[in-house]
């Protein structure tokens, strides 16, 4: 048996059950009641069976009386009207022809220019081109010979050629007897004389005014051919001839007019441009 405190505290726990399931269950009874089908009128608003006798009221019908249209009761539900789907691709035509294209637009404004890309692939190796100028080639050569027998009184006279054998470019000068380097370098000179009896031949290669190398022969009772040859490093304007020497005795230099006893040669080794 259960004690009277033991029993209102049972009786105080059912009555708070019932109003947490009450507070629980009255939103679900709110959603479900409809106040279109609410029974309840005040007695005020009540009509009295006269109202649908004159015909002033509506007299309720059966839903099923088939000369009467039945009522329209609302519907929480929404309703959806249907519409006919109409097949596009019947009314569709044929694909017609192309159109003529329309003139080009304005150019637009130039962007800014992007970054640089990477390196491409090498590419194959081309062709074998024309072939080109040959190098230049320097040239200076000349030759010259003199057929009058020469006597000299005098202690610096320049020997004058009457022969030109060769002269390449027009280098050497007949009227002055002296070569000029218009093409600087290393050059290569001969000087032959044949000498006179009893008589000295002395005679200087020279270059510009300073005496390179000599040609000389005492007198003897007999004539003879003499030579002297030498390399020089010329320079633009240097000047290369050959001057007679009068020492104590006569210097004399043979010839008889009709051949060539005396020869001055000289032609370029190296030009300088060459390195």
């Amino acid at each position: 048996m259960f004690g009277p405190a033991k029993i209102k505290m049972l009786v105080s726990s059912v009555a708070l059950l019932m109003v947490v399931f009450a507070k629980w269950a009255e939103p679900y009874v709110a959603q479900y009641r409809d106040a279109d089908q609410d029974t309840y009128e005040p007695r005020e608003k009540q009509r009295s069976p006269e109202y649908y006798r004159d015909g002033s009221g509506t007299e309720c019908r059966r839903c099923c009386d088939p000369t009467e249209e039945a009522p329209q009761y609302a519907s929480p539900y929404p309703k959806y009207n249907i519409v006919p789907q109409i097949n596009i691709t019947i009314l569709k035509g044929e694909k017609g022809d192309t159109g003529e294209r329309g003139l080009y637009g304005k150019t637009g404004k130039s962007g800014q220019t992007g970054p640089r890309g990477p390196y491409g692939i090498k590419g194959n190796k081309g062709s074998v081109g024309a072939p080109g100028e040959p190098c230049k080639s320097y040239y200076a050569a000349f030759s010259v010979g003199r057929k009058k027998a020469l006597h000299s009184n005098d202690y610096y006279q320049t020997m004058i050629f009457d022969s030109e054998f060769v002269n390449l470019y027009g280098h050497f000068n007949m009227f002055t007897g002296k070569f000029f380097c218009y093409v600087p370098g290393i050059y290569f000179f001969s000087l032959n004389a044949h000498t006179w009896n009893q008589k000295e031949t002395y005679l200087h290669v020279m270059k510009n005014e300073q005496e390179m190398a000599i040609l000389y022969a005492q007198p003897s009772d007999r004539s003879i051919m003499q030579s002297q040859s030498l390399m020089l490093e010329l320079e633009r304007d240097d000047q290369v001839w050959i001057r007679l020497y009068k020492g104590e005795r006569e210097n004399a230099v043979f010839s008889d007019d009709l051949d060539t006893y005396i020869t001055f040669s000289g032609h370029l080794i190296k030009a300088k441009s060459e390195g």
